[in-house]
């Protein structure tokens, strides 16, 4: 049984797709096709079913990929430990991260680890922290950061970075200048909002609460599916809306946003570091980890 159609399996499991899986490997999809077919020729067995465009594994391929995923992550550590054995780092590292770590802290962070360990291959995978966490339980990623405590026993939740929410305003906006807004100013203006389910609008909305402004008061003019939309929402001069700094910082230095405080309210949340409890790092996942716990004691 080859090992690399192993490796074909469960990114087809994983991705639910022959194309995505095809595009993940930057190999062709008949190729996924072929080494799928051969895979199940060898064990008697059909392992996924082709349902249109979607892809579900059989019982018998969710029986195989739990042992499948446990034989490719014990290769790459294999191979990674002798590579540290001979005093060099490489190997593919998987990350999970929601909305903001992802997009505008672990780029850099990867970057910075990589200058040191060259071979080293990074992945990050956005999505929300909801779903990062189930990654980071079934193994799919080893390692993420996320922005919400999770109801989820099996993770550890270790607080690195912090990221403090600004109110944003558009170029040449009445607020514009201002260091400070007063809250009771919110409710009369335009306001963009987040997606429900979003974790910056879920620690915005407890925030304004505790300050005593119901957040139904706000006057709601557009709801928005990511960070980047509503960032090009206040640009376009939509409304004004509540962001991480992280998304915003650029825009503020170059004059395309204003930024300012809320009198007396600070939007703070902290970023987790999440592994799955009770699993054994791989060399590599430790190193970044460390990597990781320097730059946030560096930022902090």
């Amino acid at each position: 049984m080859e090992m690399r159609r192993i490796e074909i399996f469960c990114k087809v499991v994983e991705l639910g797709s022959f194309t995505r899986a095809a595009e993940a490997l930057l190999i062709s999809q008949p190729t996924v096709s072929e080494h799928i077919r051969g895979l199940e020729d060898a064990l008697g067995e059909r392992l996924l079913d082709r349902l249109g465009r979607e892809v579900l594994p059989t019982p018998a391929g969710r029986l195989f990929y739990t042992y499948a995923r446990n034989i490719v992550q014990t290769r790459q550590e294999a191979i990674q430990a002798l590579e540290l054995f001979k005093g060099n780092l490489a190997g593919h590292l998987v990350l999970g991260a929601s909305t903001i770590p992802g997009t505008y802290l672990l780029p850099t962070v990867a970057g910075s680890f990589k200058v040191a360990h060259p071979a080293v291959q990074i992945t990050i995978r956005i999505a929300d922290s909801a779903e990062i966490g189930e990654e980071v339980v079934k193994g799919e990623v080893e390692v993420g950061v996320v922005g919400s405590l999770l109801n989820e026993r099996r993770l550890t939740f270790e607080e690195l970075f912090s990221d403090e929410l600004v109110l944003a305003v558009p170029h040449g906006h009445a607020w514009s200048g201002r260091a400070s807004v007063k809250l009771e100013e919110l409710g009369n203006e335009p306001f963009i909002l987040r997606e429900r389910g979003s974790g910056t609008r879920a620690v915005m909305c407890r925030i304004l609460e505790e300050h005593g402004l119901d957040p139904s008061r706000l006057h709601v003019v557009a709801e928005m599916g990511s960070t980047e939309a509503v960032r090009q929402g206040i640009k376009a001069g939509i409304g004004v809306s509540i962001l991480s700094r992280y998304a915003v910082m650029e825009d503020c230095e170059h004059g395309l946003l204003s930024c300012a405080r809320i009198e007396d309210v600070r939007f703070i949340r902290p970023l987790y570091l999440i592994q799955r409890k009770g699993r054994q790092e791989s060399p590599l996942c430790r190193a970044f980890t460390a990597h990781l716990r320097e730059k946030a004691a560096a930022s902090a």
